[in-house]
């Protein structure tokens, strides 16, 4: 089965090795029939501390590293 790959924005690089991505998606309202934006935030491994704050970021889906990290940073999406 394939890996799933999302694109996001860095909100946290605070922890060590671990940066807080922001994926955001856009969703028909079933309603009222607007396009509206979710988002929901991944914690991914970042090996060497690389990222900043406000990088835009592709992750991937890796092993479990932690309770809560299942996602690996693979490179910096360009802008």
């Amino acid at each position: 089965m394939p890996k799933r790959i999302l694109q996001g924005v860095v909100v946290s690089d605070v922890q060590s090795k671990t940066v807080v991505v922001r994926v955001e998606r856009k969703i028909t309202h079933p309603l009222f029939k607007k396009i509206i934006r979710r988002s929901k935030k991944y914690q991914a491994h970042d090996e060497e501390n690389r990222f900043k704050v406000g990088d835009t970021v592709k992750i991937i889906e890796s092993k479990p590293y932690s309770k809560t990290k299942t996602w690996e940073v693979v490179y910096e999406a360009s802008k």
